[in-house]
């Protein structure tokens, strides 16, 4: 009697921690039918198919505990025997009852968890009664049994499974197959306990729901991420949506298009090194420094276009074009205040109100348009001296008192003399530059009053030259009869046309 209310006491022992275990009701029953095998004094059917079939059908009741584990409970009822020689020496019926633990392979250590087709161990611990044979089977006192162990389940759907499994019990009497042990008797199957294999096959029944302990639509054995919080979108592998994969889901990312590829933050943003707005993938200037403001491309903003950012440049409104200073600065090569792209005397310091240029001789002519800028002079001579009241005599006594013999180019020695009052001229005023003009008449042919009147000119300049005069400071030029300065109509008129007229050039 007790034995027997200990096999109920365990069975509902095992209903109980079955409940417990089930916090997602992961339950499933089972349906069995299998061979029952004897192992004791009288010999052995273990797995010896050439025996009588003995056959009993299971039920079993069991549940998912963690990726390695399912628990749960077994109870069988069919006969048992043992044949020899054709014929029975006992047979009787045999129930059990016992808690059993399964070892999964399909753990995700060993084999992946889907796979369909899982191994397993297996171990139990239970009772085991007995009956029939016309009472000479001992049904009392009842085993307990120690069921060891392995099968093989086939996944056929999430709620259908097929199982093969086979137990060989451990039992801790010997007198349920109508003999006890001697122990005189030497035969190796004496004086043993009894011992029974059982090969079971059936299908299995998941009940419930599938296990989604995040509640994403995803179930547990098959989601990646079973811990993704409520209400976030996820993927078939249950993990929360990346649209643009990099790597922080949709839920948590603040910038969710992300091109492929691209660095991002916490957040899912693209990583901003200088913090400039602008993203390091699209930053060409990535390291600029903090509160510079910059263009779409994160380069510092360089209004003049200079190569100076505006944030170094002390000049920002530099024309286009102009060269600068590492400052952005226009370049003042002379240093004088007036830079380069304004300064007509670059090289030279000089003054702003000229340019940029000198005023060497200080009379207001600055030094780049002042022919004479060592000497102070007016503007109408470009800067150089007013010719002198003597000179203007001189070149005047020149007019009519240069002669020449008729029709030809040869200078009259009479002529010389005021020919030396210009050479003097030209040595006491060597910033002068001397024109020669030679003129004619209109007498004779135009071409040859032309070339007559340039021939003059030369003679003059080299008498000049001949005298020391440097000939890159004189310009002798014949015009003919073009340019008369009296009517040629009369003689007194023809005499002044014929004449070498003498000018000062700055």
């Amino acid at each position: 009697m007790r034995k027997r209310s200990l096999f109920f006491i365990l069975m509902l022992s095992a209903l109980q921690l079955i409940q417990a275990q089930t916090e997602d009701h992961k339950v499933a029953v089972g349906i069995f039918a299998g061979r029952n095998e004897y192992d004791g004094d009288l010999g052995s059917s273990i797995f010896r198919f050439d025996k009588t079939t003995r056959l009993f059908g299971a039920l079993t009741l069991q549940t998912y505990v963690s990726p390695s584990f399912d628990l749960g409970v077994q109870g069988t009822y069919g006969s048992y025997a043992y044949e020899k020689g054709g014929a029975d020496l006992f047979k009787g019926q045999k129930y059990d009852g016992f808690m059993f633990l399964h070892y999964k392979l399909n753990n995700g250590y060993i084999l992946p968890k889907t796979a369909k087709l899982s191994p397993f161990l297996a171990v139990g611990i239970g009772l085991t009664g007995y009956a029939g044979d016309n009472g000479k089977i001992k049904t009392f006192p009842m085993d307990l049994s120690v069921p060891l162990g392995a099968g093989l389940k086939y996944q056929i759907s999430s709620k259908v499974a097929i199982q093969y499994k086979y137990l060989y019990f451990l039992t801790n009497h010997d007198s349920h197959d109508m003999k006890v042990g001697n122990l005189n008797d030497r035969a190796d199957n004496v004086n043993k306990n009894d011992k029974f294999g059982e090969h079971t096959l059936g299908i299995i029944f998941s009940l419930g729901g599938k296990r989604d302990k995040d509640k994403d639509g995803v179930e547990d054995k098959y989601d990646k991420c079973p811990d993704t919080p409520a209400g976030v979108k996820v993927d078939a592998k249950g993990c929360p949506v990346d649209s643009d994969g990099d790597g922080v889901p949709d839920y948590l990312d603040q910038c969710a298009n992300t091109p492929a590829g691209v660095q991002v933050d916490a957040q899912g943003c693209p990583l901003d090194a200088d913090k400039d707005g602008v993203a390091d993938y699209m930053d060409k200037c990535p390291n600029t420094p903090a509160g510079v403001k910059v263009d779409a491309k994160g380069c510092p903003i360089d209004t003049d276009k200079d190569g100076v950012p505006d944030y170094m440049d002390k000049c920002p409104n530099t024309p286009a074009g102009v060269k600068v200073d590492a400052a952005g600065c226009p370049i003042d090569t002379d240093k004088d205040g007036v830079p380069d792209y304004m300064d007509k005397c670059p090289t030279v310091a000089g003054l702003a109100k000229y340019d940029g240029c000198p005023d060497t001789d200080g009379d207001g002519i600055p030094d780049n348009i002042d022919k004479c800028p060592t000497v102070p002079g007016i503007a109408a001579n470009k800067g150089c001296p007013e010719v002198k009241a003597e000179t203007k005599k001189v070149f005047a006594q020149a007019l009519q008192g240069i002669q020449f013999e008729t029709g030809k180019d040869v200078i009259k020695k009479a002529s010389f003399p005021i020919l030396d009052k210009v050479v003097s001229v030209m040595k006491n005023n060597p910033e002068y530059l001397l024109d020669i003009n030679g003129h004619t008449d209109n007498v004779g042919d135009d071409a040859k009053n032309q070339v007559l009147s340039q021939k003059r000119a030369d003679a003059v300049k080299k008498y000049l030259t001949d005298k020391g005069i440097d000939a890159s400071k004189l310009t002798a030029k014949g015009y003919g009869e073009t340019q008369p300065v009296a009517d040629n109509k009369t003689a007194a008129g023809r005499a002044k046309n014929r004449r070498v007229e003498f000018k000062v050039n700055f």
